[in-house]
């Protein structure tokens, strides 16, 4: 038994949280982990970790990688499949398949379950008893995971069941989503559920449908690796959906209702985190009614005589909506790439190879960052015409080369590092290193990073 974990979308219906260079997999939005780490760490119940992978892109795969390494320490880069190019579930998924069957040697007959990485599962026993039971009678069928309905949603796709057959449903047709009248029908009838995305299948049973529905994935798949990956990029962008469940006779449904949600919308989180204290405790709500308020930076945030509002808040940008508009999100973020504002893409957290940074104050002539530093690892050797830097040790031990010279620092020791100097920084220790860096100068653009 295998898992595929897709986590390469860069959604950006959670703006301000969710940006194009971090997506909402990555944000902890209902606990101290994040949806990724949630998911990883619900398959790790069911399955050896190292039966775990995950398919990615190259800008996110240090995001992946970074994650799952906080929380499994013998998770190995080579889980991690990088797409060549961003296309849709399909592709991402034979791009698996392919893997297990070329590079693992994996049996055909062994059942692998494709799994989005953002989505929340409140009752996650439910879920993993769930989950056993599909990969124990999958068989050769073509499997998905259904949630029975609470409420008539006109936010997610549908699946209608059909007859049922030893612990599962034959499928008889996806609907798309439906307006409030049709999905008020589909709830009052029982015959059917909500379409979550996970699905599950082997490898032969894979090749030989999508061999029928969609020959052109199926005959890349038939390359040798190298020349699979080299082809990648000429693949249709289709979804599995649209590729093979929606026309194949194989597919089953398996349903369950175990607190599912694919936080697609500040709407959705605030249901989820309803019946939950406010993270937040700083909140001061002054009759205020039906408002939820989610705060990154732990600012304190009042509001006095509102009502049915959201508001989100993370350092450089605060939405507030009305609730049940979060739709509208998407209007929000179509005017920032319009007007090509750096709010759309950029994140006040990035990751990099040796750790991640924060950006805890900017302007035009000064920041001011966090740096996390992970252990053995170290930025590049560079030097900055235009700028100077100041680094501050707030944890751990860090090795510096200024110049022709090394030195160590600890804990609340400081270094100045002049324009036009050679410097590199590291971390010997076996704990997180953390610096605040503070830039200054006339010009603080990442093309002033050289590389000596």
């Amino acid at each position: 038994m295998y898992s595929v974990i897709l986590c390469g979308g860069s959604g950006t219906r959670l703006w301000p949280l969710s940006r194009k260079n971090y997506p909402k997999q990555f944000l902890n939005l209902y606990s101290d982990k994040s949806l990724l780490q949630e998911t990883f760490l619900r398959m790790a119940k069911i399955l050896p970790t190292k039966n775990i992978l995950l398919v990615s892109n190259e800008k996110n795969f240090f995001n992946v990688y970074n994650q799952i390494k906080e929380i499994c320490d013998d998770f190995s880069k080579e889980q991690v499949l990088v797409e060549p190019e961003s296309l849709n579930t399909a592709p991402a998924i034979a791009y698996a398949m392919k893997y297990l069957n070329d590079e693992l040697k994996t049996k055909k007959d062994a059942p692998v379950i494709f799994l989005p990485a953002d989505h929340h599962i409140g009752k996650k026993a439910d879920y993993q008893k769930l989950i056993k039971k599909a990969f124990k009678q999958i068989g050769d069928n073509i499997g998905t995971i259904g949630i029975t309905p609470t409420k008539p949603e006109t936010g997610y796709g549908y699946i209608k069941k059909g007859r049922a057959l030893n612990g599962f449903f034959k499928v008889d047709e996806f609907k798309e989503k439906p307006d409030k009248k049709t999905a008020q029908k589909y709830l009052k009838s029982g015959k059917y559920v909500w379409n979550s995305g996970m699905y599950l299948f082997n490898y032969q049973t894979f090749l030989a449908e999508i061999q029928k529905y969609a020959p052109e994935i199926a005959s890349s798949m038939g390359k040798k690796m190298p020349e699979f990956l080299k082809s990648f990029k000429k693949l249709p962008s289709i979804s599995i959906d649209y590729a093979l469940s929606e026309k194949s006779d194989k597919v089953v449904v398996f349903e369950g209702e175990f607190g599912w949600s694919d936080i697609g919308s500040f709407d959705s989180l605030a249901d989820v985190l309803a019946n939950k204290k406010d993270r937040d405790g700083r909140h001061v709500k002054i009759d205020s009614n039906n408002t939820f308020i989610h705060s990154e930076t732990d600012k304190l945030i009042a509001t006095i005589g509102v009502e049915d509002l959201i508001i989100v808040e993370n350092n450089d940008s605060i939405l507030i909506q009305k609730r049940g508009e979060s739709e509208r999100v998407k209007e929000v973020v179509a005017f920032l790439k319009e007007n090509k504002l750096k709010e759309i893409d950029n994140n006040v957290i990035v990751h990099r190879p040796w750790g991640k940074y924060e950006v805890l104050i900017g302007g035009s002539h000064h920041t001011v960052r966090k740096l996390t530093i992970y252990p053995g690892e170290s930025l590049n050797l560079q030097l900055h015409n235009k700028r100077v830097e100041h680094w501050i040790v707030i944890k751990g031990m860090a090795m510096v080369l200024r110049g022709k010279g090394k030195l160590f620092l600890n804990s609340n020791e400081s270094i100045f590092i002049p324009k036009k100097t050679k410097h590199q920084l590291g971390n010997p220790g076996k704990v997180n290193l953390e610096i605040i860096e503070v830039q200054t100068g006339d010009y603080l653009g990442d093309d002033d990073i050289i590389n000596p």
